[in-house]
């Protein structure tokens, strides 16, 4: 199994990200374009699209970016509940398509403002559930004809989604990511995803969910090819060690005085059910085991406002970055989401420096 590494494009109304200054038009076509073409000329293979309400349409986004590229691979984040599935069976199956086989899926269950968009909130048993079958759905629906499909969330009666997917060596149909720490999102991904995204925990707290997450899909008699593991994490590259701690230490003091400014944590504040999953509390966590874990996983970050994938950061030269991501490597991770800001400069500078060394 080679191993991938993707990028993250951040489609928000509000400029900014984990403390940075704000620029006009940092959602622009011109801009979010510049970064997937930047991506494209420095080995990266895609990028990961966030959603949520309140923020651009994730597909839409991943859409015009694929028209202005040809080798770029969205990873399309997206909800059940925002989406029917048959609905997006057959969207995801046009833009894949249209774009020779690159569109990946990211499939996202974790609470957000649903009534906003007519969806409603049931306990977390019953929202995996529905996801489960989202899951099992659009996959009949990608890979089977006349599809009827009767369950608790979710029916389709004689269902063909049209264009038909064209099966590609070691892909049958667009990956299917997943992520959450819950026992009931491991039951999920475990049946029915095709890779588990982790945050950035330490190198004993992934190899502990793998090894759970490994053990429990010969539990429930898996039916897919075997679950693969990937880690999203910001990279906090610089030309030394030195550099690098030194800039990410006064990157963490900026966000702290914003933080005492504004009265609260930006990146949390933006999705105010973030703080209370589990995995993102599994990351916060991490700090009241020190500031830095393994060799140089900055905890901190999470302490002023980081959250989800910022809220912890791998800190040092790309040798040193290099170094810790072989290890999770050598743990059974095969799909990297990494980044760090400016995401444009950044894209070059991790994909000269950090990216030969990882393939090397």
């Amino acid at each position: 199994m080679s191993t991938e590494f993707l990028w993250y494009i951040p489609n928000q109304v509000e400029p900014g990200h984990r403390g940075d200054d704000t620029q006009a038009g940092h959602n622009s076509l011109e801009t979010l374009t510049r970064q997937a073409l930047a991506l494209e000329e420095n080995g990266w293979t895609g990028a990961l699209i966030g959603a949520g309400w309140g923020r651009p349409d994730t597909f839409t986004v991943a859409t015009a970016l694929a028209a202005r590229t040809t080798t770029f691979e969205p990873l399309i984040a997206i909800r059940p509940g925002y989406w029917r599935p048959a609905n997006f069976a057959a969207s995801a199956a046009a833009l894949d398509h249209l774009t020779g086989g690159r569109v990946r899926v990211n499939i996202v269950s974790g609470k957000d403002d649903l009534a906003a968009y007519g969806d409603s909130d049931g306990d977390q048993a019953n929202r995996y559930a529905r996801t489960r079958e989202f899951l099992q759905l659009v996959r009949k629906l990608w890979t089977e004809e006349n599809v009827t499909y009767r369950g608790e969330h979710f029916q389709v009666e004689n269902s063909t989604v049209g264009p038909r997917i064209e099966t590609r060596p070691g892909r049958p149909h667009p990956k299917l990511y997943f992520g959450g720490a819950s026992e009931a999102a491991e039951r999920v991904a475990a049946a029915e995803a095709d890779v588990q995204l982790f945050w950035g925990e330490t190198l004993d707290g992934v190899a502990e969910r793998i090894d759970r997450l490994t053990t429990l899909s010969g539990k429930i008699d898996r039916e897919h090819a075997p679950l693969e593991y990937g880690l999203r994490i910001t990279t906090f590259v610089r030309d030394t060690t030195e550099q690098a701690w030194k800039e990410a230490e006064e990157k963490v003091a900026q966000m702290a005085a914003r933080q005492r400014e504004q009265g609260a944590p930006q990146s949390l504040a933006q999705n105010p059910h973030r703080r209370s999953a589990v995995g993102q509390q599994r990351l916060l966590d991490l700090a009241g085991r020190g500031e830095v874990l393994d060799d140089n996983l900055y905890t901190t970050p999470g302490k002023v406002g980081g959250g989800g994938a910022a809220t912890t950061w791998l800190v040092g030269s790309a040798e040193d970055v290099a170094k810790s991501l072989r290890k999770y490597e050598d743990l059974g991770i095969s799909h990297f989401v990494l980044s760090d800001t400016p995401y444009l400069h950044e894209i070059e500078r991790q994909g000269n420096q950090l990216l030969p060394l990882l393939r090397g």
